[in-house]
């Protein structure tokens, strides 16, 4: 049991014979009750010191586990906004790679069909263009045929009596002369080169012969008309 200042007080000695001072041991009693008051208050206080940093160290211990599950619950949102936020913008990303898919897929196709367009107008336009140049060709040749035989009618000797200055020239041998000129413009002058793949004819331009007083146009069939 722990002496109080109170029992230190009131403790009594007995006395004998050769005993110490009692006024001294008064003194040094008075002496320790105050020390050992001043003890029992530090104590004490002390005492109260260690409850209140129990107290405020439970109070802290508490506050450190509410931090700890706060940081924990922070971090599963931020876990969970994070992966939210990877698979939205994955789904994102796969949208925009399909959009950009289709729209490249739709310029190809289009690109496509306006190439094969294209390439079925240029071969149509090849063709057309051969077909011209060969309907050209034949009517260059029966142009040629057909101007060469006028000239050789021209050249002949019946041309040449039909102008002599003599008077023995007759209407009928006049006549004559052109009629034989009529024989070999008329039948007209058939091509030596076929028109392949059932091209379409060309339009034929008519030429002409300027006689000294007349113009004779003369068609590539052999017909002729006077202008």
């Amino acid at each position: 049991m722990v002496l109080s200042p109170q029992d230190i007080h009131n403790k009594e000695f007995s006395t004998k014979l050769r005993g110490y001072n009692v006024d001294e041991v008064n003194d040094f009693l008075d002496q320790v009750i105050k020390d050992y008051q001043i003890v029992l208050q530090e104590n004490k206080d002390l005492n109260s010191q260690l409850n209140e940093a129990k107290d405020k160290l439970s109070y802290f211990n508490d506050l450190k586990d509410s931090l700890n599950q706060s940081i924990l619950v922070a971090q599963e949102a931020a876990d969970k906004v994070k992966t939210n936020s990877k698979k939205e913008a994955e789904i994102t990303s796969r949208e925009a790679q399909k959009k950009a898919d289709d729209i490249l897929n739709a310029a190809n196709e289009k690109a496509d069909a306006v190439l094969e367009e294209a390439s079925k107008r240029a071969k149509k336009l090849a063709i057309e263009t051969d077909d011209l140049k060969k309907n050209t060709r034949v009517f260059r040749q029966r142009l040629q045929v057909m101007l060469e035989s006028q000239l050789e009618v021209i050249k002949g000797s019946d041309w040449d009596r039909l102008v002599e200055e003599k008077p023995t020239t007759t209407y009928e041998d006049i006549e004559k002369v052109v009629g034989s000129l009529d024989n070999i413009a008329n039948p007209g002058v058939q091509s030596e080169t076929k028109q392949s793949n059932g091209a379409a004819d060309v339009e034929e331009t008519p030429a002409t012969v300027d006689d000294s007083n007349q113009t004779v146009v003369i068609y590539p069939d052999g017909r002729t008309q006077n202008e």
